[in-house]
């Protein structure tokens, strides 16, 4: 594929799967926070119950999720027609949808680094912020998240990835709509059913390129390379 035809590819299959990974990323790290503090902390009996369901995403195929979001978020449906109804929302070959259904099928990959990482702290750390006085909250933003940077930045990066690589449950809850719902893995898809084979390298290896940067950023972050480098 020459220089000229690359330039004048089609770019929003790779705009728009960054766009709804960082907006998956952000919101999914605001909501991981506290569900994965409760996890780690909670002894309620229901807590089995939750972990199961957080991590269910890891085990169905992601079709299975696609279709009940398709039912559930479907204007015919009792929820998604309220939603229709009352606040002028459809979820269902939309962008909105998008976010929705990335959020929980990608909720286990930043839930689990961060509760595995509250857990592994020691109690006693905890406990001596309380006897100092500090709230709850205090404790968590101040005393634990700053003990925990690589499973935050684990939590991160998975999530950001696996949503960069999401095609069953897109193609299920939002088709293929140019510029709205047509991402990077979608195009890829309909150029190799297309044989445009030199089309869909272009956007493979972009992804391809992409993920392994952002990979290889955590392991060196993580392993203390980054810091030798700089010494």
């Amino acid at each position: 594929m020459g220089i000229l035809q690359r330039i004048s590819m089609d770019w929003s299959p790779i705009i728009l799967t960054f766009k709804l990974a960082l907006l998956t990323t952000f919101l999914l790290f605001l909501l991981a926070i506290p569900l994965a503090y409760w996890l780690a902390y909670s002894r309620s009996r229901i807590k089995p119950v939750i972990e199961t369901v957080v991590s269910m995403p890891l085990v169905l195929p992601p079709t299975v999720l696609g279709f009940y979001f398709l039912i559930a978020f479907s204007p015919n449906n009792t929820f998604g027609n309220w939603l229709d109804q009352w606040f002028g929302v459809r979820l269902v070959f939309s962008f909105s949808g998008l976010v929705l259904a990335s959020i929980i099928y990608s909720l286990p990959f930043m839930v689990h680094p961060i509760q595995s990482g509250l857990t592994g702290i020691p109690s006693s750390l905890k406990e001596a912020a309380y006897l100092m006085g500090k709230s709850r909250w205090t404790t968590l933003t101040k005393v634990l998240l700053p003990n925990i940077k690589p499973s935050l930045l684990t939590g991160i990066v998975l999530t950001f990835a696996h949503t960069v690589g999401e095609f069953g449950v897109i193609l299920m809850i939002g088709g293929s709509i140019p510029g709205k719902t047509k991402v990077a893995s979608i195009a890829i898809y309909e150029e190799v059913e297309a044989l445009n084979y030199g089309s869909a390298n272009f956007y493979s290896g972009i992804l391809l390129a992409i993920t392994f940067a952002i990979l290889l950023l955590v392991y060196l972050v993580n392993g203390g390379y980054l810091k030798q480098f700089w010494k």
